[in-house]
């Protein structure tokens, strides 16, 4: 037992490892030999210090590049998936008549689309999904069911085009086949053969008038860019601005919450035409009975505003349907009335007579004798048909087209032949041909009009009467045009102007205004065509209207055969305008190879010009002057 009185005492532990003595205890024993000591971790913690440092340099320089440097790449690749763009096309302008009716617009369609992936077994739960899908799908689309049947089972494909630009309606029965067939087969079992079928929203161009004016209009491609006439030479005007939309999605499908960045759409322009739709069809009509009635390879009309330049009718035969271009003669595509080439024949002798009036070597009275045959250089010419000496004055040369007097007539430009041709050529140019019309229709055709220095020594004489040089439809009309006009040539035009958003017409640019003839002499002219349609002695009878006083000149010419290059067949034509003494339209008419028939202008396009210039002066509402025609004398009494 201790004593209480006793200071308590402890045995003594021995210190711990590496304790220092605290002052005044005595030193323990020391450490036997083998006794192991630990080492410092101050250099373990600095390598450990060193390697967590690098690591965290890694992850800034990385976190850097991401963020910083590589950021819109790798933005772009994070929403590549994530986000959806799509493209908001652009409604095409309409393009209408001089009154505002449509001659081509733009409807909804839809190309329809499918993703094979979704009509495997595996996702379908049908076998034969895309057999059944392409049975229902072949009569809506009016396709080859087995040609959708392949394109529905192309392995890993996601993307299938099964038909473009088809109407709601053909959609709205997918969709109704889509609710009939939700969730089972066409056989009843549990499957859904239709479930990949979508739509992709697009526009439709559509023309609908079909035939009507289609070689003026064009046609729209399967990338709805203009692929010919006016709506490829205005593509830019009439298909406007493309936009675009970009939105989350998930699972294909437009997150609802999620934002969206859209660029709206900015629609074409509408497009008004100076041609008339009523006078348009009266034209096409009447060229293409002609066309058919005399077998022949095409033919062209056209009818011109003569104060205005305004193409009125611009008619081929035969023509195209642009509303399906895959079924149309690829011969029918385009416009002649401006492509073709042709050599005019006696239209083209007004011409001559203008040059001859201005420079004031004869007049409407002036005697020209009138041979069966005239030599000159390394042929013979003679007129359409054999006849003793004809006493013509100058009007009647003109009235019964003949070639010896045009020849003998020109003759007068000059003292040489080729000061002649010198005067001559320099008038064709400034009635325009050799040179374009100023339409910028793709694909037109200047003429040819050689340099006379060119000319051959037959050609020289056969450019007077029509032979040897060559022009277009349009060209041809606007000669006449110029006489009828008072001898200034307004160039021809086939715009009005253009319609944007707001709907005011901003007029399309003035036309160009050439005096070519003095106005005595256009009107001399318009006399002197007034007795080829008049007279008894005219080629021109056919023509003549009712009421009216009609000037025009019938035009017989031999046809290069575009084939072969020779000469091969004719090209009939038929030329003026009315009234005659107050001029207001201009109609010209060609048929090119009629093998039926006749193949006479007058006989063959002097029908014609009458129909078409008819329906016009009643459309336009053109009274008929009221005064009587002045007579000119077609021929003469030898020795007066």
């Amino acid at each position: 037992m201790t004593d209480p009185q006793q200071p308590h005492r402890r045995n003594p532990r021995p210190p711990a490892a590496g304790a220092r003595p605290c002052p005044g205890t005595r030193h323990p024993a020391k450490p036997r030999q083998g006794f192991i000591r630990l080492g410092s971790p101050r250099p373990r913690l600095r390598m450990i210090s060193l390697a967590l440092t690098l690591v965290m340099l890694a992850f800034v320089v990385r976190l850097l590049q991401v963020q910083a440097v590589d950021a819109e790449a790798y933005a772009a690749k994070a929403g590549h998936g994530r986000l959806a763009t799509h493209t908001l096309a652009a409604e095409r302008g309409e393009i209408t008549d001089r009154r505002g009716i449509a001659l081509a617009t733009t409807v909804d369609a839809y190309d329809i689309i499918a993703d094979p992936f979704l009509l495997t077994p595996e996702q379908s739960g049908a076998k034969d999904a895309p057999q059944q899908a392409a049975a229902l799908l072949a009569p809506i689309l009016d396709k080859d069911a087995g040609q959708l049947e392949e394109k529905l089972s192309v392995p890993g494909s996601r993307y299938a085009l099964l038909a473009r630009r088809q109407s709601p309606q053909v959609w709205n029965q997918i969709k109704d086949l889509q609710r009939t067939f939700a969730g089972k087969a066409a056989d009843g079992s549990e499957a859904n053969v239709l479930a990949g079928i979508v739509q992709e929203s697009h526009s439709k161009r559509v023309y609908p008038n079909k035939d009507l004016a289609a070689g003026i209009l064009g046609f729209v491609n399967a990338e709805g860019r203009g692929g010919g006439g006016l709506e490829a030479q205005l593509d830019k005007k009439l298909s406007g601005r493309d936009g675009k939309i970009t939105y989350a999605q998930s699972a294909g499908r437009q997150v609802p919450t999620s934002a969206t960045r859209e660029f709206p759409a900015v629609p074409g322009s509408d497009v008004e035409l100076t041609i008339d739709r009523d006078i348009q069809w009266a034209a096409q009509e009447a060229i293409s009975r002609q066309v058919q009635e005399s077998a022949a390879d095409r033919g062209y009309v056209i009818a011109q505003d003569t104060r205005t330049g305004e193409i009125l009718a611009m008619a081929n035969a035969p023509g195209f349907d642009p509303n399906d271009i895959s079924a149309a003669d690829s011969g029918s595509l385009g416009n002649p009335a401006l492509q073709d080439a042709f050599e005019p024949g006696s239209t083209s002798k007004v011409m001559s007579m203008a040059a001859v009036l201005e420079e004031g070597k004869a007049t409407p009275e002036t005697h020209v004798t009138v041979p069966n045959r005239l030599h000159r250089a390394d042929r013979l010419f003679a007129d359409d048909v054999d006849h003793d000496t004809w006493y013509l004055t100058l009007n009647g040369v003109l009235a019964k087209s003949s070639n010896i007097g045009t020849i003998l007539a020109v003759e007068q430009l000059g003292r040489t032949q080729r000061q002649a041709d010198d005067v001559l050529h320099s008038y064709l140019r400034k009635f325009g041909i050799g040179k374009p019309t100023g339409l910028g229709f793709p694909g037109e055709t200047p003429g040819i009009l050689a340099h006379p220095r060119d000319w051959s020594s037959s050609q020289r004489f056969t450019v007077r009467f029509g032979q040897g040089l060559s022009l277009n439809a349009v060209q041809a009309a606007s000669v006449y045009s110029t006489i009828a006009n008072g001898g200034v040539r307004v160039a021809p035009t086939l715009v009005r102007g253009t319609r944007g958003a707001g709907g005011k017409l901003v007029p399309a640019p003035e036309p160009e205004r050439t005096r070519v003839v003095g106005a005595k002499t256009a009107k001399t002219l318009a006399t002197m065509l007034e007795s080829v349609v008049d007279d008894e002695a005219g080629t021109g009878s056919k023509a003549r209207i009712p009421g009216y006083r009609v000037a025009g000149k019938t035009g017989t010419s031999n046809r290069v055969d575009p084939d072969t290059g020779r000469y091969k067949g004719y090209t009939a034509s038929f030329a003026g305008f009315a009234p005659a003494d107050k001029p207001r339209i201009a109609v010209y008419c060609a048929v090119q190879n009629p093998t039926r028939g006749s193949y006479f202008g007058g006989q063959v396009c002097g029908p014609v010009f009458k129909e078409v210039m008819e329906f016009s002066l009643k459309t336009l509402q053109v009274p008929p002057t009221g005064r009587p025609p002045a007579r000119l004398p077609v021929t003469f009494r030898p020795g007066e």
